[in-house]
């Protein structure tokens, strides 16, 4: 899918990392909601209260994920999910534009 239709944009931004790492949050009539976002190149390392799926655009990054010692390649497209109360790591290469959605 290529767009959203019918949802409520949360206005304020979501920033993380001193700015490499922002985000706005999307609402969806059932009461679901996403996030948009862009990663600028960095180490980064996320906590997540719920699972995750990590969609990526565009961009080149690596993601290391819960109970995992091997890294993960994505370049261009790609995705990847996160279970709920968990951690995972990112080594973002070049700006990566994604979209996370809450399972």
């Amino acid at each position: 899918m290529s767009q959203f239709d019918n949802v409520s944009v949360v206005k304020q931004a979501n920033i993380y990392f001193d700015g490499k790492v922002t985000s706005r949050t999307v609402k969806f009539a059932d009461g679901t909601h996403k996030t948009l976002g862009i990663m600028l190149p960095g180490e980064y390392e996320f906590g997540t209260a719920q699972a995750e799926l990590m969609e990526i655009l565009a961009g080149e990054l690596t993601v290391q994920l819960p109970g995992s010692e091997d890294w993960i390649s994505i370049s261009g497209t790609g995705e990847f999910r996160v279970p709920e109360n968990s951690k995972f790591k990112l080594k973002v290469a070049q700006t990566t534009d994604y979209v996370c959605s809450y399972l």
